[in-house]
């Protein structure tokens, strides 16, 4: 492999990844693949690795063992090389506040052999108006822009995203979709690391789910949907007999056990005093709960149904929330 890969072949390539600290093993023996114009997802709750993962690709740190290929290159060998044709946004950027974003790109363009003209790179991601402003006066969703403008400004093929729209507000979140779709469109590969479920399916090409350091699912956004092989999720909090609320009492067992044996239904997963559901047979399965409740008399605070989502296979996975400490 040399040189920029075309559209479609391989950008980025991990092989066997493991990474140890001290007796905690992080990372487990991760493949994965990223291609030119794709955007690659890494998705994981807390702890799972995805961050040491991350910071292995970009270079930040040493695997114990594996290989990484970026660009046709490996870190060791070619490692000036690569951070040249890479851009990297980290979650959380600390900037000069005095300089204004002209100046700051400037700064952050003479660290690299060619870039692209500050005053272009500003048009890109949306800050023409902001050119002359210090850093310190830009909102959350401008200076998150700003770090996405540092990351592209010297052409790089392969782009690392973590978290890029935390805290951001709807508006802003999706203008930083924009400026993604608009690299990937250019050829760009993007690596991104996201808490938001939406942001994952609609920018992802391939998604990696990891927990404990090891790759549980992977594949394009609706392959993995399909593989809880639900017509749709039944949510639902169920109700001791005259209680008014919940209470926030976990669901006991045997009524676990009474839900997950019920018609039409594939799958039960209890979180905290509610109740989710995976439905093949989703009529036949909120007529069969009915009857269960009312054969326990028991009653209801809510009741909702939805397509299954990532959302839905993460947790079915995982056990979590992706926000889940």
């Amino acid at each position: 492999m040399n040189g920029d890969p075309k559209a479609g072949k391989v950008a980025l390539r991990a092989i066997g990844l493991r990474k140890n600290f001290g007796d905690l093993v992080a990372v487990d023996g991760i493949d994965l693949e990223a291609r030119a114009g794709e955007c690659l997802g890494v998705l994981g709750p807390n702890g799972a690795g995805k961050t040491t993962t991350i910071e292995m690709l970009e270079g930040l740190l040493v695997q114990d063992a594996g290989r990484i290929e970026v660009l046709g290159r490996t870190w060791g060998a070619d490692g000036d090389a690569i951070r040249q044709r890479i851009g990297v946004q980290l979650q959380e950027t600390q900037f000069l506040d005095k300089l204004s974003c002209y100046e700051l790109l400037r700064l952050f363009g003479s660290f690299y052999d060619k870039r692209d003209g500050e005053d272009d790179v500003l048009a890109r991601i949306g800050l023409t108006d902001k050119r002359d402003v210090h850093v310190s006066k830009l909102s959350g969703g401008q200076k998150q822009r700003l770090a996405i403008g540092c990351a592209l400004l010297h052409r790089p093929r392969l782009l690392f995203l973590d978290e890029p729209t935390t805290g951001l507000d709807p508006q802003a979140r999706r203008r930083v979709w924009e400026i993604i779709e608009d690299f990937k469109v250019g050829g760009g590969s993007v690596v991104l690391t996201t808490h938001y479920m939406e942001e994952a399916e609609r920018l992802a090409d391939d998604l990696l789910i990891i927990d404990h350091g090891k790759v549980i699912a992977s594949g394009a956004p609706e392959t993995i949907i399909a593989t809880l092989h639900a017509e749709n999720v039944v949510e639902f909090t169920p109700l001791r007999p005259g209680a008014t609320d919940a209470g926030g009492e976990r669901v006991p067992r045997e009524w676990e056990d009474a839900f997950r044996a019920l018609d039409g239904v594939d799958a039960v997963l209890i979180d905290g005093a509610s109740v989710r559901m995976t439905a093949s047979r989703t009529q036949v399965a909120i007529a069969s709960l009915f009857a269960c409740l009312d054969e326990r008399e028991l009653g209801l605070v809510d009741l909702r149904t939805h397509r299954a989502t990532l959302e839905d296979v993460f947790l079915s996975l995982t056990g979590k929330h992706l926000r889940d400490d």
